[in-house]
């Protein structure tokens, strides 16, 4: 027997459930079908983000950054510590616990809001504007009919053409979570923001790491001086990165992988790994879905194609997060979640992609929001610019990390922010200023006029908005 929904989300990613929860509190009777399973086979909402992705990725991060502070960054402060080891089971039995009370957290919310949850893989079989059905395959088989239908399925990591993720030798983020040895030599094929990361853990937990990038650029949509800044910090505390690197031929053996790829100069290498982690960005999800079989428009890479307010060619069929355009951020994922369910009840839903912040969470952090330098350059935009290291921050020199800076773009007419970039101790928490900042088109002098709390790391945030105008009070 069908059941019958005003909305039904497929998929419970950050978008997805997001994109529900909205739906349902504005009224709708909503479902939201997700197929991830747990250990022992039940739900696990949350897709990538929660259970391969953002949330134990930032579990191991902070674990790892406690190891190695311990190891290495005590003793300064006065901390003795003897007999440090490392239990890694331990380690990824935490994360595993937080990646639970996040899924558990989802399943909560879906009840208090009374969004019907089906835990299954869902795929249209038929329908046009005045109905969609939508199969559930699953432990329990089921088909619903929706109004609207808002698909939310999210991306898989890119594999290398002829080389397959087995998930013990050759590693996407999946298998870099769950590595149960710390390698001693670990090889990451890309440095973008899960290569970065996930070679960060290994390298603070003992592992020898190699990144090999194909750009000739470190951290190429990065403004130019905060990338230049990353690298030299991350090369100092030992991660091995090479640029321009071009990959041959990837041998798997019984226990290691071998590499063969040019370096920049167009010499010869190999490096023997004990585990690879390839890291080359993700595809949109589609396998499965039926596209097809409803006439679902996919654009020539393969993402679902809509237009800017996420329509897809077929009516009442909506997209959002991952498998459509724009950056495959969860963030941008659950803000349009939310203005999808607004625009289907007849509300202006927004999604500003201008002052979406970008965060790479290494240590020191990384996050901007806005243009980057380069990008003003190119566009021939005249502007200023102030930075301001945390070398001459009281609260990071309290914390005992000075690494990085603030950096502010400004227009030189409107003095209107364009863009704000940090490396350095709490990157991911001090840029939301900058978004608020941005939203309501402030400008620097706006950030240099206002009180912030001291000591704090913030006070960074409101010397470089004093320094494009060239009048830093502590630099």
């Amino acid at each position: 027997m069908s059941k019958n929904f005003d909305v039904v989300v497929i998929g419970g990613g950050p978008g997805g459930y997001i994109a529900a929860i909205r739906a349902a509190q504005l009224g709708f009777n909503t479902a939201c079908i997700d197929e991830w399973k747990n250990e022992k086979g039940g739900p696990a909402p949350g897709g990538t983000c929660t259970n391969v992705g953002c949330i134990p990725s930032k579990a191991l991060l902070q674990s790892s950054e406690h190891y190695e502070h311990a190891s290495h960054g005590f003793a300064e402060h006065g901390i003795e510590v003897k007999g440090l080891g490392l239990n890694l089971e331990k380690m990824l039995g935490r994360k595993n616990t937080v990646v639970k009370q996040n899924n558990d957290g989802i399943l909560y919310l879906f009840k208090k809001n009374k969004v019907t949850f089906f835990h299954g893989r869902g795929s249209f079989a038929k329908g046009d504007a005045n109905g969609y059905e939508i199969k559930v395959a699953g432990a329990a088989e089921d088909t619903i009919v929706a109004k609207h239908v808002i698909v939310a399925t999210g991306s898989n990591a890119r594999a290398l053409p002829g080389v397959p993720f087995d998930e013990q030798l050759i590693l996407s983020n999946t298998g870099a979570l769950a590595i149960t040895e710390v390698p001693k030599k670990l090889g990451v094929i890309g440095a973008g923001v899960i290569g970065l990361e996930m070679g960060s853990v290994w390298r603070r937990l003992g592992a020898e790491v190699t990144v090999l990038e194909a750009l000739p650029a470190f951290l190429g949509a990065v403004d130019e001086q905060i990338a230049k800044e990353a690298q030299k910090l991350l090369t100092k505390q030992g991660l091995n990165v090479s640029l321009g690197v071009k990959i041959g031929e990837i041998k798997a053996g019984k226990k290691s992988v071998t590499v063969e790829y040019t370096d920049a100069k167009g010499d010869a290498q190999k490096g023997e790994f004990d585990k690879l982690i390839v890291s080359i960005g993700r595809t949109p999800n589609t396998i499965g879905l039926n596209a097809e079989g409803v006439g679902l428009k996919l654009d020539e890479r393969g993402f679902i194609a809509v237009d800017g307010d996420c329509k897809t060619n077929l009516p009442n069929v909506w997209a959002v997060g991952d498998v459509v355009r724009g950056p495959m951020l969860a963030h941008k994922a659950e803000e349009e979640g939310v203005a999808v369910a607004e625009r289907i009840a007849g509300q202006h839903g927004h999604v500003n992609f201008n002052t979406i912040p970008w965060v790479i969470y290494t240590s020191p952090e990384i996050a901007w929001v806005g243009k980057t330098e380069q990008q003003l350059k190119a566009d021939g935009v005249q502007y200023k610019a102030g930075t301001f290291p945390f070398l001459a921050n009281g609260r990071a020199r309290a914390l005992g990390d000075t690494s990085g800076m603030v950096k502010f773009l400004a227009d030189a007419k409107t003095d209107e922010i364009l863009g704000v970039h940090i490396v350095g101790p709490m990157a991911s928490e001090l840029i939301s200023e900058a978004v608020v900042a941005m939203e309501f088109r402030a400008s620097s002098e706006d950030i240099a006029r206002i009180c912030h709390a001291h000591p704090s790391l913030s006070e960074a945030t409101k010397e470089a908005a004093l320094a494009v105008d060239k009048r830093a009070l502590n630099f």
